[in-house]
């Protein structure tokens, strides 16, 4: 039996997108897939990948503070870091660029770690994740994260054997209140407005609310916010549910609305029809739901995707295509017509490499760049070129250096803890 390792230490929603990674691993004859991940995702990780080993580490804090939190991240991590050291891993597949992701690469040979490394003391980044570094300059033609990640395996399975196709399930429609990023996120009042339209057009008797104990007051709001037919049948769940409970809600619903989101990504996991809202740093071609069947309505503007830690200059304008009037008319018909200016409706599907979204109202003006991006990507994972274009040799004098030619890792400056 080989023994495969993912470390995965980013948040629910990246654990969620681990996915066709992972289904890779486990669909390797004799493979034994683990995962490491942060404590407070144990419950998580376990719902999504049944088939694999959990290992959870203190990662991200635990609600304590000052010594009390040192002393337990010592001490469960040391427990936790020696039964990974237990186990002859194959590989080990390290995710994340982040100071603890490179401190525990350092427990395994470097030769055996794919990702992030560590090595006679320096940080080594691999190829496959230095040239997606070097791509964040273009973000308007990235791949979608699922992809990337599985792209550390030249056998990943087929796209459409990650996620279910996305069906209806009959318990009406969740809504989900805010993204980690406000910024990402449509006001209540706005969304109420989605909510309200899309139980109108799928003549729904059952609203759900979803989110953190933080959303509640926003659920509320949203609640307030509907149609006085509709207030009655929609449920504040914000800040009630588990992760067993969170899993059982979205696996029953014909249609969950949503900004980029967890929640989202574990309704596709489950199969369960998405309608999403990207705007402000949030990029469907980087992070939309995966699988066929899903919806996604994302924001066109010259400065999108912007980088969600800086202040915007423009109070978040890209929101005004949601705020128009005609985009409710979109919503409910999915006519192009009727796309209000700075709005883009976009159908989820695959192509060779992986998931792609392709425009039913408005303009996709990146999609020739987009695609032979794609093709290009896709030369170099399965190592088989084709007859060189020009844009071919574009990209790689942008995305290939000498270096990745000369060493499989290589090294970078430290980022510290």
């Amino acid at each position: 039996m080989k023994h495969y390792l993912i470390i995965q230490l980013a948040r629910f929603g990246d654990l969620v997108q681990t996915k066709r990674l992972a289904a890779t691993l486990l669909a390797r004859p004799g493979a034994a897939v683990h995962l490491c991940v942060d404590a407070s995702l144990e419950p998580l990780a376990r719902l999504v990948y049944p088939e694999a080993e959990v290992h959870p580490i203190m990662a991200h804090g635990m609600g304590l503070g000052g010594c009390e939190a040192a002393l337990r991240a010592l001490t469960d991590n040391r427990r936790a870091f020696d039964r990974l050291t237990a186990v002859n891993f194959e590989t080990v597949y390290n995710l994340n660029f982040s100071g603890l992701n490179f401190r525990l690469a350092a427990l395994f040979d470097p030769e055996r770690v794919e990702g992030y490394a560590w090595k006679n003391g320096q940080e080594i980044t691999g190829t496959w994740p230095a040239m997606a570094m070097r791509w964040t300059g273009h973000r308007r033609i990235g791949i979608n994260l699922v992809d990337f990640w599985a792209g550390y395996c030249p056998d990943m399975i087929a796209p459409d054997a990650v996620n279910p196709t996305a069906v209806p399930k009959g318990e009406g429609i969740g809504v989900v209140l805010a993204g980690r990023e406000s910024r990402r996120s449509l006001p209540a009042p706005l969304l109420a407005r989605m909510a309200a339209t899309t139980a109108g057009t799928q003549a729904s008797e059952r609203i759900v609310l979803l989110g953190g104990p933080s959303e509640a007051r926003a659920g509320q709001e949203v609640v307030k916010n509907l149609p006085a037919q509709l207030q009655d049948k929609t449920e504040n769940l914000a800040g009630k549910t588990n992760w067993r409970s969170l899993a059982d809600v979205v696996g029953s619903l014909d249609m969950l609305l949503t900004p980029d989101t967890g929640t989202m990504h574990l309704a596709a996991h489950l199969g369960t029809p998405v309608t999403a809202f990207f705007l402000s740093s949030a990029w469907c071609f980087e992070t939309g739901p995966y699988g066929r069947g899903h919806i996604v309505y994302q924001a066109v503007r010259d400065c999108l995707p912007c980088l969600e830690s800086a202040p915007c200059p423009i109070e978040t304008a890209c929101l005004d295509g949601f705020a128009d009037p005609g985009f409710q008319r979109l919503l409910a018909t999915r006519k192009a017509a009727h796309a209000p200016e700075g709005v883009m409706g976009l159908a989820s599907d695959f192509d060779a490499l992986g998931q792609i979204y392709v425009p039913f109202a408005g303009k996709d003006v990146d999609a020739g760049q987009r695609s032979r991006f794609r093709d290009f990507l896709g030369q170099h994972l399965s190592g088989r070129p084709h007859a060189a274009t020009d844009a071919d040799h574009a990209f790689a004098s942008q995305f290939y250096q000498e270096k990745d030619w000369i060493a499989k890792r290589q090294h970078i400056d430290t980022i510290g803890y």
